[in-house]
């Protein structure tokens, strides 16, 4: 993780990130906002609607990348800035590998957030360092038909890979 000096624009962004998530507290979600940027243009906002929509996976940058996604009409954002008013949970920062956007920019950080009663201190723990025992146990189920869908994803000639 690098700390840089943000251009004009980068600084513009991320206030309003940082609005965002600010106003979604007075409606009743998490203090937490997101936005994806395209050619210096916003293409999608995000505010964290875990208790709204009783979604777990309902986070701030999930959600931009939900919006962007379907307002650009395509599954992958290469060419795009993840801004967001806090450093990305382990969920949000592999979303945004998924979604192979360019950039992640953030201001709040990890104690930032745990201060707040954010603490996913536990969950990068386990993502850093492979000794780390996991919170939730994880446990592979050893049966013949495993690969079945991969076999059937291989032999499907009109697949979209991604």
């Amino acid at each position: 993780m690098s700390v840089d000096v943000a251009t004009s624009a980068e600084q513009d962004w991320m206030a309003q990130a940082i609005e965002l998530a600010t106003t979604n507290v007075s409606i009743g979600g998490g203090p937490f906002g997101a936005l994806i940027v395209r050619d210096g243009e916003i293409i999608a906002t995000g505010t964290n609607k875990v208790t709204v929509d009783l979604d777990p996976t309902a986070h701030a940058e999930v959600t931009a990348i939900r919006n962007a996604c379907r307002a650009l009409g395509t599954f992958k954002l290469d060419g795009c800035v993840l801004v967001t008013s806090c450093e990305p949970c382990p969920m949000c920062l592999a979303s945004a590998l998924w979604a192979r956007v360019d950039r992640v920019l953030f201001a709040a950080d990890r104690n930032d957030a745990a201060e707040a009663g954010f603490d996913d201190r536990a969950f990068y723990d386990v993502f850093e360092d492979p000794r780390t025992e996991s919170p939730t146990p994880v446990t592979r189920v050893k049966v013949p038909n495993r690969n079945e869908a991969f076999n059937a994803w291989r032999n499907k000639t009109d697949r979209v890979d991604y």
